[in-house]
């Protein structure tokens, strides 16, 4: 099996091919690191390379900064990357969420949605078309695992432009269900689960422990004072819309208008975009590893699907994850085309999405607020046009709730301004 990891410099690099390496049947294979910066490169390399050969492994690792050096006959290619600069901190990232802040938008991390989510998306997408094009090309038998966000619009953008099976992951729906046993306090592994939606806005539509429907237990916990403060605004989604969500309180304040005001329950939340360039221990925290573990060449294995998705492939024996997909007669009351999130199978024959049917309509339609923006946003990539980029802004719930047209324009205007050539793919 080859593996090649676009974006290896990232934390991804080092922590999916731990989780490769701790699978027996896919011990044998070669990993490679593809990277723009040298020196993050040579970095995870290393310490893959120690990982090796403390454990005496027959796999390979090979790397470079171009990847059409790596990419030939590849079977997995993963994509996690940062364009134009860090993914949480720093210019463009610091444009994208401090210009909307001056308008009075609040984006708690703004990589999904929003203002930040879009302008995210439009600098990201042209490099992720040109990495879709050499990947058709050198690995036409891989399957492209998106690690990328914002997750819906670019693998919706990625299935457009990729001739090679694409889904995007991500550790949302992990995370969640570990939350909801401790809710219920039972073991884990007890409990199960069917979650659908798109991404960061799921929807657990079955949770059970032993067997059993689990839910109405989680609606007797959510009467507890301290566990209703842990997720204070999920937990409101659920009162008020019936079903528990994928994303943090955090996230899931910047998808709806209701949370831009100002209001208590905002006020842990309010500045945790200026904080993220410290925060590794929370980033490993929701991969299912903990802190310390972080630099361990011992095979600790985090929750994320990417591996376990490479040895269902690899060996024939089917698991079961939850995938970012096209909405090809998956979701019924979701627009057909569009990105969602639900249960998938992966096998010797490949990937293959579940049925879900219809949403709850409370939760379509909640749903159906974000693929509006969504939408909006692919489009402009398609048509590399900045006014169809304008009505994304223009219909994202955050800048609606707070917003004129005029002050819309006006912030879109300074954001596309301080982006400069990053944005030069859609004209001037």
């Amino acid at each position: 099996m080859k593996m090649v990891i676009i974006g290896a410099g990232s934390g991804f690099g080092s922590r999916l091919s731990v989780d490769v390496l701790s699978r027996e049947p896919l011990q044998d294979s070669t990993i490679a690191l593809c990277d723009i910066d040298e020196n993050k490169l040579k970095t995870v390399q290393t310490y893959i390379e120690k990982v090796i050969k403390t454990h005496k492994l027959p796999a390979r690792v090979v790397s470079s900064t171009d990847r059409t050096d790596v990419l030939k006959d590849a079977d997995f290619v993963v994509i996690s990357v940062a364009v134009g600069g860090p993914a949480y901190y720093d210019e463009p990232y610091s444009f994208e969420i401090g210009i909307p802040a001056k308008y009075g938008i609040k984006q708690t991390v703004g990589d999904t949605l929003n203002p930040g989510g879009i302008f995210r998306a439009l600098r990201t997408a042209p490099a992720l078309t040109a990495m879709a094009e050499d990947i058709s090309r050198l690995a036409p038998r891989a399957i492209i695992l998106n690690y990328t966000n914002p997750m819906a619009i670019l693998t919706w953008i990625l299935n457009e432009h990729a001739d090679v099976p694409t889904v995007g992951l991500c550790h949302s729906v992990q995370g969640t269900s570990k939350k909801l046993a401790s809710y219920i306090d039972v073991p884990y592994n007890e409990t199960g689960h069917w979650v659908a939606g798109i991404n960061h806005m799921a929807w657990f539509l079955k949770f059970t422990h032993n067997g059993s429907d689990a839910l109405p237990r989680l609606w007797k916990a959510m009467e507890n004072p301290e566990i209703f403060a842990t997720n204070p605004i999920r937990f409101e989604i659920m009162r008020e819309f019936g079903y528990f969500v994928t994303e943090s309180s955090q996230h899931m304040s910047e998808y709806v208008p209701w949370y831009q005001h100002d209001q208590p329950v905002m006020e842990q939340f309010g500045s945790l975009a200026d904080r993220v360039k410290p925060k590794r221990q929370s980033w490993l925290k929701d991969m299912g590893v903990k802190t310390e573990q972080a630099d361990s060449i011992e095979l600790v294995r985090s929750h994320e699907y990417a591996s376990e998705i490479m040895e269902g492939v690899t060996t024939g024996i089917p698991i079961r994850f939850n995938g970012n997909v096209m909405n090809d007669g998956l979701i019924d009351n979701l627009p057909p085309g569009c990105c969602v999130e639900v249960p998938c199978l992966a096998d010797n024959m490949g990937v293959h999405p579940c049925r879900v049917g219809s949403l709850p309509p409370s939760c379509a339609a909640l749903n159906r607020t974000s693929i509006n923006v969504q939408e909006l946003a692919v489009e402009a990539i398609r048509k590399r046009d900045k006014q169809t980029a304008f009505q994304a802004i223009l219909m994202d719930p955050s800048v609606g709730a707070v917003l004129s047209i005029a002050q819309a324009r006006a912030m879109f205007n300074e954001i596309w301004e301080a982006e400069g050539e990053l944005l030069e793919a859609y004209g001037r």
